[in-house]
């Protein structure tokens, strides 16, 4: 029988399915995008060691391949995820559906853990989470916070927002810290001006979804940190995806688990 996770890989690559994937392939691990030559990926790792709450790596391709068979016998990272954004020095040159076009035998693929694990698992303990309840992508906004650099990679954090009551954020901050491979614990809650956020309302990615009378706004480290230190280091080419239109794996979200 074809799994959940199966099923969403194949409508992408078929071009059934576009956009955010939060709330596809419920279960299953998604991923985080970024592919740089391969002169500057041990960089780029070491940059994700030494911030592993934006940067946590749970998947690294050889030079050439789009294929990493511990996250998915077929998986193919050239065509599995529905939209892809393409950088030249550290500009943006286009969207693609796929990688055909744009794909050197240098490349190396790694891929992120992404929040959209944990959520399952906050939804699982009667957490609301209202971007996917409205279908929407979460927010995401660039911070103060500033990240350990590596080679030619640094920069800010970029956190990721969700509104919770106060005792939902209390326990949401317990769920999530069993959860490091995919961002753990919170890194900041309240006032967004602490972390450099001008105006909450307006997010850097994604959607704002409101903050309701007698909700705080909890910030996780985002997936979205490599790619703007990507950006910053200006490599000749670079790809990464579109935030919100992650890779699925094959892995369960359980194994992702610490305790």
């Amino acid at each position: 029988m074809t799994s959940a996770a199966i099923a969403a890989r194949h409508a992408i690559r078929n071009k059934q399915h576009r956009g955010p994937t939060a709330g596809l392939a419920p279960g299953f691990v998604q991923g985080n995008l970024a592919v740089l030559p391969a002169a500057q990926a041990a960089d780029f790792m070491r940059f994700c060691h030494l911030n592993p709450k934006p940067c946590p790596v749970i998947g690294v391709g050889e030079p050439g391949s789009g294929r990493i068979p511990a996250l998915g016998a077929d998986l193919d990272i050239r065509t599995d995820i529905s939209e892809f954004c393409v950088w030249k020095d550290g500009e943006l040159v286009g969207v693609v559906d796929d990688l055909s076009q744009v794909w050197r035998d240098d490349l190396v693929a790694f891929v992120i853990g992404c929040s959209f694990s944990f959520e399952e698992a906050l939804i699982e303990a009667g957490i609301r989470m209202r971007h996917i309840e409205r279908r929407r992508n979460v927010a995401m906004y660039r911070t103060n916070i500033a990240t350990a650099p590596a080679g030619p990679f640094g920069g800010p954090m970029v956190v990721s927002m969700r509104p919770l009551k106060p005792a939902d954020a209390i326990r949401a901050i317990q769920i999530t810290s069993r959860f490091p491979n995919v961002h753990g614990a919170p890194v900041h809650f309240g006032d967004p001006a602490a972390i450099g956020i001008a105006d909450v309302t307006k997010p850097d990615f994604g959607d704002f979804v409101g903050i309701e009378p007698g909700e705080v706004p909890v910030f996780w480290a985002c997936g979205v940190t490599p790619q703007s230190a990507v950006r910053a280091a200006r490599p000749s080419l670079s790809i990464t995806h579109k935030p919100g239109s992650m890779l699925v794996t094959d892995l369960r979200n359980a194994q992702l688990a610490s305790f």
